[in-house]
């Protein structure tokens, strides 16, 4: 008994121990990514160049572990029609939303840019509902409501608003929330789960292409203009360590708990990067009015989560249900021992 108690006591302290480590690295990696797009010691405003380093950087790192060292498995059954129709979309996604993302942190401030990530779910739903992934009904259009008012109320308590700032955190959650649609396509009709490793493994080096070509027009001009680059290898191959040690976090924490726990650990970590922000750098200024609407933003958001567990609750209990029914039929065609 002692031994039992103590063996689920060390497992919880490992899980929480993991979900600090996310919620660590995803703040740090948002502080790191303004302070090197933003800080004028770096000197490097370049987020298209960032994030194709981090996805070039990711494509190498996963090759190594699982081809080289072999220390983690890649999951079989990916097919060329299963890569073509589902990781390829799901890498521009993925390339669309990093570069979006880290555009927007040279306009508006890190608390500001996760205030509107709020409004994440209300993406998702509405791009669920047109694939038919999602039901509408009156719960979830309530919940969609709360989360979208919360998040207008936190963008009219903005004091030094920037609408190109907002026009580009927009489209990384536009970026993401289909991302989010073709991963549950690629789950729920082509049949293939990944774990993180092996997404990583497929999806890195797509977005690194989606974002190479589009930087040889757009940024590698303005860099050349410069003369020499301004590159710190040391500095971007820690961010880039960074950004690999944070999608490894994820396949840890949900290897010990599961998705709805990362979900949850990231309502936790957006506060922290909230008010943290505030304490870091000088271009974020909170209002209570940015406050109430984000808190508003956030009940929403947990009514989302809490519903989405329910509803996997019941498809799961469903499952059982059903497994439960054929085992009498299986024993009663069985010969008598």
């Amino acid at each position: 008994m002692a031994d039992r108690a103590g063996r689920m006591l060390k497992e919880e302290v490992i899980t929480y121990a993991y979900l600090l480590l996310y919620i660590a690295l995803s703040s740090g990696q948002i502080f790191f990514n303004k302070w090197v797009l933003s800080s004028k010691e770096i000197n490097f405003p370049y987020p298209l160049g960032l994030t194709l380093l981090h996805m070039v950087f990711s494509s190498v790192l996963c090759f190594v572990l699982t081809k080289v060292f072999k220390v983690m498995k890649v999951e079989e059954g990916m097919t060329m029609e299963i890569y073509v129709t589902s990781v390829i979309p799901i890498g521009a996604m993925f390339a669309m939303t990093l570069w979006l993302g880290n555009t927007a942190y040279l306009y508006i401030s890190v608390a500001f840019a996760q205030m509107l990530k709020a409004i994440m779910p209300v993406a998702v739903f509405i791009l669920g509902v047109a694939a038919g992934l999602e039901v509408m009904s009156y719960r979830m259009l309530l919940i969609m409501l709360v989360i979208s008012f919360g998040v207008l109320v936190a963008s009219y308590g903005e004091i030094e608003i920037s609408w190109i700032g907002v026009v580009y955190q927009m489209g990384g959650v536009v970026g993401e929330a289909l991302r989010l649609i073709f991963m549950e396509i690629l789950v729920k009709r082509k049949g293939l789960k990944l774990n993180p490793i092996s997404v990583m493994y497929y999806v890195s080096p797509c977005s690194a292409i989606c974002l190479f070509i589009p930087w040889i027009f757009l940024e590698r001009p303005k860099m050349e203009a410069h003369g020499t680059w301004n590159f710190q290898p040391l500095i971007l191959t820690l961010n880039s360590l960074c950004t690999f040690a944070l999608n490894l976090s994820v396949f840890l924490v949900i290897s010990h708990t599961s998705a709805l726990t990362i979900r949850v650990a990231g309502v936790v970590k957006d506060w922290v990067v909230v008010l943290l922000s505030a304490l870091l750098f000088v271009d974020t200024k909170l209002t209570f009015i940015n406050l109430c609407g984000y808190g508003i933003a956030i009940a929403g958001v947990a009514a989302y989560n809490n519903h989405k567990l329910k509803k996997e609750a019941s498809r799961v209990s469903s499952n059982d249900s059903r497994q439960a029914e054929a085992i009498p039929l299986t024993e009663a065609s069985s010969p008598d021992r």
